[in-house]
């Protein structure tokens, strides 16, 4: 990832589920890319790439079922858990999007929810904090991004400057299982099909061994705890 440097917190919330979904959680990521990671950005309201970065993570979050929605539900029609991502970026030099994945997915491995029950008497939920249990994370998605040049040469991983001299950019995400998630590619020169394919195929290498490593720093972590 180079001097890309991302940090990742979950913040829990209790919530009412919505009318439609009575089973389901929610999970709301957000992007920050603050003056702090780079000059290119400016102090305000977030910008159309923090903005597509929030949209990309969210999409991926769906289309992976890395966390499933019924899972962060506690009392059906009434009660669920609602998990705010919040992504900062402390230093940006490329690869934005495989780093926010990468740091979402090793915080919702370490994530441990607090034990909750309902009150029989007055219905209110009642929080045992001494009592944690940590998310089932179904999926690994990881991304992969490349720069395209002149339409033949292929970078993986690029730089932030490899990302100002590409003719086109594209992030694809899959799982464990080699299953594809999502696709980006935010205008530049069109790809041939097997230029795609050939992504394809190096983001599903690639995955695991992102998979092992985050697995490693967790796993780590956690004994340590």
């Amino acid at each position: 990832m180079g001097n890309t440097t991302i940090i990742c917190g979950i913040k829990a919330e209790l919530a009412n589920p919505t009318v439609e979904a009575p089973a389901k959680g929610y999970i709301v990521p957000n992007v920050d890319l603050p003056p702090l990671c780079s000059s290119r950005f400016r102090p305000g309201p977030p910008g159309e790439q923090a903005q597509a970065a929030s949209q990309f993570v969210a999409d991926v979050i769906e289309s992976s079922e890395v966390i499933k929605a019924e899972d962060l539900c506690i009392d059906r029609g009434k009660l669920c858990w609602v998990l705010y991502c919040d992504i900062m970026c402390l230093d940006y030099d490329g690869n934005i999007l495989d780093a926010c994945i990468i740091a979402l997915l090793a915080a919702l491995k370490n994530t441990r929810l607090p034990e909750i029950t309902i009150n029989k008497d007055t219905c209110a939920p009642e929080v045992n904090l001494k009592v944690r249990h940590g998310l089932h994370v179904h999926k690994h998605p990881v991304g992969t991004s490349f720069c395209v040049f002149d339409d033949s040469i292929l970078i993986v991983d690029p730089t932030a400057e490899e990302e100002r001299l590409a003719t086109a950019q594209l992030s694809v995400v899959t799982d464990e299982e080699g299953r594809l998630c999502a696709v980006h590619k935010p205008g530049g020169v069109s790809l041939s099909a097997e230029k795609l394919q050939d992504c394809i195929s190096r983001a599903t290498l690639r995955q695991k061994e992102i998979q092992k490593l985050i697995d490693k720093v967790v796993n780590s972590v956690t004994t340590a705890q």
